[in-house]
């Protein structure tokens, strides 16, 4: 049995490879959900909508109606019979993922999957549309986690891969990310949603959650920026015994333009600590959106962030924020400060 992999890598120096294959398998909740489930995701009594919302999905997923809540005599909420699809509504940091993971694991399916919209479309790209059709055709259940609403063509396929797959039974859950355009603070995107898959709209039933950021709640608000001394002992220290990623911010930004965002996951495999020298503020925007599904992944590997330079929360730049992908910002800032604090 080999060891795990120690030393020091250079993310710039990766080229991962995927296979429709390898693909497939990766369709289950990222290892920081792996044991999600209704009774780990903790409501906040300030948001009323949380505990409602976690009723529902139990019910979604084969739990039985929602306990009544109150006197002994009191009449037991009537529960709306549940359509195929739901799409979980709420702003970055309520919980949707880990609410999107235990529908997953909650659901006594045999045929289930679970992935980031990124992942279904990069799915398509690499096996053909009628193949993934084909796979997905009489899966009890499609988790579909950020459902991108930024590319007309691929929620085009989505839409109509899933209008394929209800008929057949299938159940869908998904949550999605603020289109183009949509100003504002971002919060919620129910309306963008159904409006992108019109023609499945019918299909899903939306489930508001309303509250605060939660990855906000127990650290402060900015990104870590370490010294340059304490940033080679914190990429030594984790190398001594583990695999520890060690590049310029500069670099990172130049070598993801080369790697499908589906790869990415597999561009920070084994690596448990990532080392970014010399952040500085991003001025291109697609620059910038490949470096938001990075943050993703990363935050779904739950991979400590050691930086120097800029701090990280910083390199979005105001005329970024106040545009049309002010969402996705927020929530790789919200992301970036929780990575820099691990």
């Amino acid at each position: 049995m080999s060891s795990a992999p120690v030393g020091i890598v250079h993310l710039t120096d990766r080229g991962p490879q995927v296979s429709g294959a390898e693909m497939v398998a990766a369709l289950v909740p990222p290892p920081q959900f792996d044991g999600a489930t209704f009774d780990t995701y903790r409501t906040d009594a300030h948001f009323p909508s949380q505990q409602e919302a976690k009723d529902l999905l139990i019910a979604f997923s084969g739990g039985g109606a929602p306990a009544a809540r109150g006197g002994l005599f009191r009449r037991a909420k009537k529960v709306p019979a549940l359509k195929p699809g739901v799409y979980l509504d709420g702003g970055f940091g309520v919980g949707k993922t880990h609410l999107l993971a235990s529908i997953y694991h909650a659901v006594p399916a045999r045929r289930k999957y679970f992935g980031s919209f990124i992942e279904y479309t990069a799915l398509v790209g690499a096996i053909g549309y009628q193949k993934t059709v084909e796979l997905f055709r009489g899966a009890d259940l499609l988790c579909i986690d950020e459902f991108e609403l930024d590319d007309p063509g691929d929620t085009m396929v989505m839409t109509r891969l899933i209008g394929e797959l209800v008929p057949t039974g299938t159940r869908l859950a998904a949550t999605s990310n603020t289109p183009p355009n949509a100003l504002g603070e971002g919060r919620f995107a129910a309306q963008d949603f159904l409006r992108e898959i019109h023609a499945m709209a019918a299909s899903f039933q939306t489930i508001r959650i309303d509250g605060t950021d939660y990855r906000q709640r127990a650290v402060d608000g900015h990104a870590v920026v370490v010294a340059d001394g304490e940033y080679e002992r914190a990429v030594a220290d984790a190398a001594a015994s583990a695999l520890a990623s060690d590049d310029t911010f500069g670099g990172l930004i130049a070598h993801l333009a080369q790697v499908h965002p589906s790869r990415y996951i597999r561009l920070i495999e084994h690596v448990a600590l990532i080392g970014l020298r010399d952040v500085a503020p991003l001025d291109d925007q697609s620059a910038a959106l490949r470096f938001v599904a990075f943050v993703d992944r990363a935050y779904d590997a739950q991979i400590p962030i050691r930086a120097t330079g800029a701090a990280l929360d910083s390199v979005f730049t105001d005329e970024m924020l106040a545009g049309g992908y002010r969402k996705k910002y927020l929530r790789a800032i919200s992301r970036l400060v929780a990575l820099t604090h691990s």
